[in-house]
């Protein structure tokens, strides 16, 4: 347990100082970018200040999002090779179409072809579509489809696209695992109990 927890010690320092780096590079990149937009802020009720931050949160916001879902997919893909030496991604291509040309397995062990999820609150009825094509084509290539979503999202349209995509992989002869579900299925499927070693590093982050 010390090998792969020092691993991902390390991995989310990484990401830690990236995630700083990009936010202190695009406030600086703020600093002299065009405001005229802030008009249309004050008609609404909020001034420059007010306006400088949202702006600043909102890109903020981004760069969060995205390393904190490549975090907690890469430490899933190192949980996985702990136990599994062979796992690996993998490409395939779009046998229903032509865009995209591929789709990417996040991690392929034996025949389970898992996407690792860190959240997922996409509204957009389009999402479906373009699952179901990348389902198709994981099914026709020999593989059993497995979506692993550590945080399930909070408004009722993001749940309604999520359940659909949940029917989605069950009718594909896939799974779905979600919330305390996918903590489990992680912990049971490599013997790492993930969500118990980022516990302890948020706690050492936090208070260490």
């Amino acid at each position: 347990m010390n090998a792969i927890e020092n691993k991902i010690r390390l991995v989310a320092q990484k990401y830690a100082d990236l995630f700083k780096k990009n936010v202190q590079e695009r406030t600086l990149e703020m600093a002299n970018d065009d405001k005229s937009h802030y008009l249309i802020y004050r008609l609404l009720g909020i001034s420059e200040t007010e306006g400088e931050k949202i702006d600043l949160y909102q890109n903020t916001g981004r760069f969060l999002y995205r390393y904190a879902g490549t975090f907690l997919e890469y430490t899933t893909k190192l949980c996985f090779e702990a136990k599994f030496p062979e796992a690996h991604s993998l490409r395939i291509p779009n046998t229903l179409g032509t865009r995209p040309k591929t789709f990417e397995i996040d991690c392929l062990i034996e025949n389970d072809a898992y996407e690792i999820k860190w959240r997922d609150a996409t509204t957009d009825g389009d999402h479906i579509l373009k699952e179901h094509a990348r389902l198709k084509a994981i099914v026709m290539a020999g593989y059993i489809p497995i979506r692993i979503m550590y945080y399930y999202p909070n408004r009722t349209q993001a749940i309604r696209i999520q359940s659909a995509l949940e029917d989605l992989y069950k009718a594909n002869g896939g799974a779905y695992y979600h919330g305390d579900s996918a903590w489990t299925y992680i912990h049971d499927k490599t013997e790492i109990d993930l969500l118990s070693i980022l516990k302890k590093l948020a706690h050492e982050k936090r208070y260490g």
